[in-house]
């Protein structure tokens, strides 16, 4: 690649190749908790509100295991790039090791503490009833759900994405077909409600990974189940791997709590409102699906040019991909709103559930292009071995502003809903200054394989870089 012009076209060309197939996977798996909702909308607005809150328990055990994928992924595409295949296989098995803890330890609070779980997200009976039956079921889903993702962001990483597709998919039609079954009693199977879409999400876990594994054995990919390799590790890499991953994990655990405290404050709103954020919840990861591809790549296009070494490659790539992200972040929120009226009314939401869930898109679809901004950013310095710089700036205007900003607003002054749901994301326009600035610095390149650290020196020589750090070695 000439270093000099910007190769623009295999730049795009291998952007599609990754972000086409994981938003496409995304948007299958978003649809396919759009399908779950407006079968569940049949049933009524509690049970929709009810499984939208169950959903805010699956997301703080995503923000918990989070940080492993997103170191895992780290050393994944830096090794990849240097073409370091045991350093692959040891950083899957320690990512899968940590990832798994936090899985079995939330399935064990969905499964044997319901009660305790939906007692925090919300004070009525009613939808509380209706949750615990759904998180007795669900919690078992969870573990698969751990194997599937670690095996996919490893994938991801090795630019097999497709792979990760086609589980998506079967994952997507076996939730359908399943939930049909058990929410309704089709065929003569017990009418379930609520309980019969946890059972659907179970199945689909299972299906999910089935289709993984056989995949991965047809095509005879290495590193996933190579299970003795995964545990070779040595003190200098574990050390190595658990000072990149601490500041993902602080970042995804404390936002996980700060996100739960704001849920806190949503599911005490009215039943209409509690209704609509469930909507709501649905309708943002569509565009989630959208931004999640290209966040993807950004990751592994970024990260596999810091691992090989060629950091002026890297440093190119990632001022494009930031405000690439953001444009179709914008395309994806004018769609949403174009088509908002028709899909707020199919997902169940009419009259006041109906306006309010129309005022949060509105709201989202302002501070979306921006937040994804700031994601962006943040995805492609940890890629690139700065897992610190994005994980403080984030909690810390988490706890000083937002939380402030929200509980004040609602519990003090008792402000009207949406301003209070806009104080969600009040932060966002100061931390994407300070996180342009981090950018165009260049200090956000530290990698951790061997080639990427015997060229980094000149590469800060170049650009005038200086950066406070130990002297690297690349763990073998």
């Amino acid at each position: 690649m000439n270093h000099n012009k910007f190769d623009w076209g295999y730049f795009l060309k291998h952007i599609a190749i990754i972000a086409v197939p994981v938003a496409l996977q995304n948007l299958l798996t978003t649809t396919g908790s759009m399908v779950d909702t407006i079968m569940l909308a049949s049933i009524g607005e509690k049970a929709v509100g009810a499984v939208g809150l169950c959903a805010q328990f699956s997301s703080l055990m995503f923000a918990g295991y989070w940080g492993f994928v997103g170191g895992g992924m780290l050393f994944f595409s830096q090794y990849w790039g240097a073409k370091d295949h045991d350093g692959i296989t040891r950083s899957y098995g320690m990512t899968l090791l940590f990832m798994m803890t936090v899985g079995v330890l939330f399935a064990c609070l969905a499964i044997f503490a319901p009660e305790f779980v939906m007692g925090v997200y919300t004070d009525k009976p009613e939808i509380q009833k209706i949750g615990i039956s759904y998180l007795r079921i669900v919690g078992f889903a969870y573990p698969l759900q751990v194997i599937a993702m670690a095996a996919s962001a490893l994938l991801r990483s090795i630019e097999q994405v497709k792979i990760p597709l086609y589980g998506g998919i079967a994952s997507v039609v076996a939730n359908c077909f399943f939930n049909y079954l058990f929410i309704f009693g089709k065929f003569g199977l017990p009418k379930m409600g609520a309980a019969g879409a946890a059972v659907g999400t179970v199945m689909a876990g299972i299906v999910n990974v089935l289709i993984l594994v056989a995949c991965i054995l047809y095509k005879r990919i290495p590193y996933v189940l190579e299970f003795s390799r995964h545990f070779r590790w040595s003190k200098i890499y574990v050390k190595q791997y658990l000072e990149k991953c601490f500041p993902i994990i602080c970042n995804e655990v404390f936002i996980g709590v700060g996100n739960m405290l704001v849920n806190v404050v949503l599911g005490r709103q009215s039943e209409q409102a509690i209704a609509a954020v469930a909507v709501f919840r649905t309708l943002e990861g569509l565009v989630i699906a959208f931004f999640s591809g290209f966040s993807n790549a950004a990751s592994v296009l970024v990260g596999k040019e810091v691992g090989a070494g060629n950091h002026e490659v890297a440093y190119q790539r990632a001022k494009r991909l930031v405000y690439l992200c953001s444009g179709i972040i914008a395309i994806a929120c004018l769609t949403l709103l174009l088509i908002h009226n028709p899909l707020l009314h199919t997902l169940g939401l009419s009259g006041e559930s109906y306006q309010i869930g129309t005022g949060m898109l509105i709201i989202y679809s302002v501070a979306a292009i921006i937040r994804m901004g700031n994601w962006a950013q943040n995805d492609t310095y940890r890629s690139a071995g700065d897992a610190a710089f994005g994980s403080i700036l984030e909690i810390t205007f988490m706890y000083l502003m937002v939380l402030p900003f929200v509980y004040l607003s609602n519990f003090y002054f008792h402000a009207p809903f949406l301003l209070v749901f806009a104080f969600c994301y009040i932060d966002e326009p100061i931390r994407y200054i300070l996180m342009q600035r981090h950018l165009y610095s260049s200090k956000w390149i530290r990698p951790v394989s061997g080639p990427g650290l015997a060229t980094i020196d000149a590469f800060r020589q170049k650009h005038g870089i200086k950066v406070k750090q130990k002297a690297a070695t690349s763990a073998k």
